[in-house]
């Protein structure tokens, strides 16, 4: 039997009775959902961590003039992450690159 759960609504109390009687379910393996050795499970690496050193963001000192920091203070809080967003942007674009070469 399936069930709908809306997730922008509160669970039911139907729904809340029916999560605790599903988490006291056995675990069924098949084909599809085998289970894994311990020599299996030591294979799985998390993708999440390698994936977060190309995301994670260096500390630089930049330069930049009055009129730039202060237009870029004026975005309000987080206006150092729409700078790098700009930065990023304008360095994938090699005609806006060339321009100020």
């Amino acid at each position: 039997m399936q069930k709908v759960i809306d997730v922008n609504e509160p669970l039911s109390s139907e729904q809340l009775a029916m999560l605790e009687r599903a988490k006291n379910l056995p675990i069924l393996y098949d084909e599809d959902c085998p289970e894994f050795s311990e020599e299996e499970l030591k294979q799985f690496r998390r993708v999440s961590d390698e994936r977060r050193s190309d995301r994670q963001k260096q500390t630089v000192t930049l330069r930049l003039s009055p009129q730039a920091l202060r237009k870029a203070r004026s975005l309000g809080k987080g206006y150092t992450s729409v700078l790098s967003r700009i930065l990023e942007s304008a360095l994938e674009n090699p005609d806006v690159v060339n321009h100020h070469l």
